[in-house]
């Protein structure tokens, strides 16, 4: 069974207790500095049926800038390789590596068409094409339940795992969000140390993760997720 811990932590003073090297990869995806923390926000102080949109993601304001050069630093010295979303804003000669796009299928006017991501582990161009735009999803029949402006598809840290990930790796993520990254490291059976830096963000990834672990454990104990159908018919059990 992957060990995933997760610490509510700023990632800098969590990586200041980390050795050189410790995590076999860090695949993290930092403030990228395009306010993307205002897009679809609202303020917390909102009615019980406005909060339980996913769509509410909160007022918080974590995105007007990108990470200074000590984060970067810091993540280098802790990681054997990284995987770096958002390449393309950081203003600094650090890089020097492959490239990772991810084409998001968008068909209307946006930020951009997808994301780039530094690679360290190789240095050619490689693509994943997974469809993430507004109600598009890759997946439509089994749709993520978004509850961050940023939140990537977990088929999206599937793929990146299975790639440049090798069995019995130690990941690292500095940035956890929606912890998506968690299911995908659980579901893959890697270990994970995932940061988040802000407690409502931190609860709500946490509770998505332990939803999706108990229902795994579920399924693997009863052959089928027993509090998802007790969400259905509670008189059953």
């Amino acid at each position: 069974m992957p060990k995933i811990n997760t610490y509510l932590i700023d990632c800098m003073e969590h990586m200041a207790n980390v050795s050189d090297k410790y995590y076999s990869l860090a695949l993290v995806d930092p403030e990228y500095g395009i306010g993307a923390d205002k897009k679809n926000s609202t303020d917390k102080k909102q009615s019980k049926k406005s909060a339980a949109n996913s769509t509410n993601y909160g007022n918080q304001k974590w995105d007007s800038n990108v990470p200074d050069i000590e984060y970067f630093k810091e993540l280098f010295r802790v990681s054997k390789n990284q995987i770096i979303w958002g390449v393309n804003y950081y203003p600094y000669n650090l890089f020097n590596g492959g490239r990772i796009y991810w084409n998001k299928c968008v068909t209307m006017p946006t930020y951009s068409d997808g994301e780039l991501a530094y690679n360290s582990k190789t240095n050619s161009i490689s693509s994943f094409t997974y469809a993430w735009h507004g109600m598009i999803q890759g997946d439509m029949k089994n749709k993520q339940q978004r509850i961050h402006p940023t939140e990537k598809p977990i088929a999206l840290y599937k793929w990146l795992l299975n790639n440049y990930a090798k069995p019995n790796d130690k990941i690292y993520d500095s940035h956890g969000g929606s912890f998506s990254h968690a299911i995908a490291c659980y579901d893959l059976g890697f270990d994970l140390d995932i940061c988040e830096l802000d407690p409502d963000y931190y609860r709500d990834g946490v509770e998505r993760f332990e939803k999706h672990r108990l229902k795994c454990e579920e399924i693997k104990e009863f052959g089928f997720a027993k509090t998802e159908l007790n969400k259905i018919n509670p008189t059953l059990f």
